[in-house]
């Protein structure tokens, strides 16, 4: 079954409102959110919420949302086809700089420098092509991490593209682990950690949890980075300090700027220390140390 669009239109601050609101609402469920410009002049903006499957309990609970906001907006539908629009958009991807890191695709080889660390991501299905905030900001993080404290074993948790374990790989030429609870995900890790030439570095994984025996096989681990999600996170901040080695380093992302502190202190609460946050288009990159 293809995709649905829900959408309706309004102000620009009701169209922020609603946005903020459903953020909040649709945040566990991982649902695609956006604002368009439709018209300046007459002040017309669309906010659109895009999902799969049974999109009748989807609908309810957005147009809940909009009368606990006192708006009274039509919730239109849109069909959208069944295309793999990720890697049809990947064509018209510009080529991405983080630090030393250049994440491309095929179409943009030619844009290799010396000296860059280049890795090719054709995403498919999966998330992390290196274009959103998050990512990028995991691949700044990770190269300051990796050159201070050069760990030697590595947990890319959440891998997704394994974008993030391929930089890790590349930069500092050790065994990355990386999981996800995504066969799919895990059938695109291992063909894009072949086609950048680290397979021997890169073990992917599918695994649903820290319950997988591949994790206490491969633990300790120096060095911990997790793009999801803040409650995620938040709940793993216990299993995090048991399978990072004392000293090790963690790098959480997929954090809004406002989740900050709560994620912060959950993983404080696991005597974690905090060593730096960065910020990237409303989200954060935090790096701790057990």
């Amino acid at each position: 079954m293809g995709q649905t669009r829900l959408f309706l239109t309004a102000s620009k601050a009701e169209a922020d409102r609603v946005f903020a609101a459903l953020e909040l609402v649709f945040e566990e469920d991982g649902l695609p959110i956006a604002v368009l410009e439709l018209d300046e002049d007459r002040d017309l903006h669309e906010v659109s919420l895009y999902a799969d499957g049974d999109i009748e309990p989807i609908e309810a609970r957005l147009k809940t949302e909009l009368a606990s906001l006192g708006l009274s907006r039509p919730v239109e539908r849109e069909v959208l086809p069944d295309v793999d629009w990720v890697a049809r958009s990947l064509d018209g991807l510009k080529p991405v700089r983080a630090g030393r890191f250049l994440v491309h695709g095929a179409h943009d080889r030619q844009m290799r420098h010396a000296g860059d660390i280049a890795i090719e991501i054709e995403a498919g299905l999966a998330f992390g092509t290196g274009h959103h905030g998050t990512t990028a900001g995991c691949l700044a993080m990770l190269e300051r991490v990796a050159i201070r404290e050069k760990p030697r074993n590595a947990l890319d948790l959440g891998t997704g593209s394994a974008v993030l374990a391929i930089a890790l790989a590349r930069l500092a030429h050790i065994p990355v682990l990386a999981t996800d609870i995504d066969p799919v995900a895990i059938e695109v890790a291992v063909a894009n950690a072949r086609l950048n030439q680290v397979s021997s570095l890169v073990e992917a994984v599918t695994a649903p949890g820290f319950h997988h025996p591949v994790f206490a096989a491969r633990a300790p681990f120096d060095l911990i980075v997790a793009n999801i999600l803040a409650r995620p996170l938040m709940k793993l901040a216990p299993e995090m300090a048991k399978y990072l080695a004392p000293g090790g380093s963690i790098v959480l992302s997929g954090i809004l700027d406002r989740q900050r502190d709560a994620v912060v202190a959950a993983y404080a609460g696991q005597q974690f220390r905090h060593v730096r946050t960065t910020h990237r288009e409303g989200w954060v990159t935090i790096h701790m140390k057990r």
